[in-house]
């Protein structure tokens, strides 16, 4: 956690820096100044905590700071004031304030205050650790990446055990939480970013449609008119949180190329561009592969996933390695009636037919993921014998 803190007078300054600096590993910079100085630290530095000390300001200054919360929704404002009206605190609050305390303030009350901060935050997990985002793109329209980015998030929390969380980033015409639940969900991706001053991990806990303790989907917007409230600060902030509350979050997007997707993008560590074996998608293939060029994204970050693979056709794995210039990550074979009948039903495909040959081969797609992130190289069957 990195936390900036402004105080015109030099003592408190001082004596906060020696609090916070004491307790724990979090990065604290001290800036002596007043009001004109907030705007510039914010700005420059991006604190996830800004601390404003004797700075008991107006009305009209609190509209300027909520303003400034808006531009920054993952900075989190504590003020240490000795004005402790009722007025001034519901005003601080509402402003988007998370705490007001006495100034000056004691060692036990700003370490509470930043522990309650945390916690909210979602930092209650090992410090340092870090959940991985995994993007799946379709190619084309049907590949069948949403399908997939439900199901591997299942198998990620049922068979691996992750805490795993699916959002539903295609914004429009999303539909994620029907392929793995029946259950409408509690709140959408845009009331999330309504709410955005108020985000922790409480708050979006509570807005997934939970179809297993470890497994929960943020649906998209049931209005497409309701996309517009989407904005690229919004993803920051709520990715940010959910790397710090989950194993792995799994993005399903659209194949449009604007702010909201790019942002996505550029914090995902794994993009798995979804084709399938005709001329159509790969030529949409080799498009995708020249934006990602473009937008500066390593081959190691692009896996392709081949869906609905079924060996002797006129084209070849070869011919889409050969031409897309990488190779194929993983292929997921075709069977018709076990997918339409997972989808149909809204029941991941690895519960409903647990044996189906798209069922294992996701669940050595989740397996894949799990140990590349832990280190291990061992697959299934080196599990297996080991296990014997």
């Amino acid at each position: 956690m990195k936390i900036a803190v402004i105080s015109p007078n030099k003592k408190n300054l001082e004596d906060l820096g020696r609090f916070l600096k004491a307790d724990g590993d979090r990065g604290v910079s001290l800036y002596e100044g007043g009001i004109t100085r907030i705007q510039p630290v914010a700005v420059q530095q991006h604190p996830d905590v800004l601390i404003l000390d004797s700075m008991c300001i107006d009305m009209e200054e609190l509209a300027e700071l909520e303003r400034l919360g808006q531009y920054h929704p993952e900075m989190t404002f504590i003020m240490l004031c000795s004005n402790q009206s009722p007025d001034f605190l519901i005003n601080a609050m509402r402003a988007g304030v998370r705490e007001v305390l006495p100034s000056p303030v004691g060692k036990e009350a700003i370490l509470g205050a930043i522990a309650r901060i945390e916690q909210k935050m979602g930092l209650g997990r090992a410090r340092g650790q870090k959940g991985k985002i995994v993007t799946l793109m379709p190619c084309k329209g049907g590949s069948g990446a949403t399908f997939l980015a439900a199901n591997i998030g299942y198998a990620l929390a049922a068979q691996e055990n992750k805490k795993v969380v699916l959002m539903d980033f295609n914004l429009e015409f999303g539909d994620a939480s029907l392929f793995v639940s029946d259950h409408k969900p509690p709140a959408n991706l845009a009331d999330v970013a309504l709410n955005i001053q108020r985000l922790d991990a409480s708050l979006l806990a509570s807005s997934l449609v939970h179809v297993l303790p470890n497994f929960g989907v943020l649906a998209s917007p049931e209005d497409p008119g309701q996309a517009m409230e989407v904005r690229p600060e919004h993803i920051d902030a709520l990715l940010k949180l959910a790397v710090s509350q989950y194993d792995y979050v799994i993005l399903d997007i659209g194949r449009a190329f604007n702010a909201i997707p790019i942002k996505a993008l550029d914090h995902t560590d794994f993009i798995f561009p979804v084709l399938q074996m005709t001329l159509p998608f790969i030529r949409d293939a080799k498009r995708l592969m020249s934006v990602f060029k473009s937008l500066g994204y390593p081959n190691e970050k692009v896996r392709l996933i081949v869906n609905r693979y079924q060996k002797g056709g006129d084209i070849s794995l070869k011919d889409i390695e050969h031409t897309l210039g990488m190779d194929v990550y993983k292929t997921v074979p075709n069977s018709f009636d076990a997918v339409a009948a997972s989808v149909n039903q809204g029941v991941p495909v690895t519960k409903l037919v647990k044996n189906n040959p798209v069922s294992k081969s996701i669940q050595e797609l989740a397996q894949t993921l799990v140990e590349e992130q832990d280190g291990k190289t061992d697959g299934w069957w080196s599990r297996l014998v080991h296990r014997a």
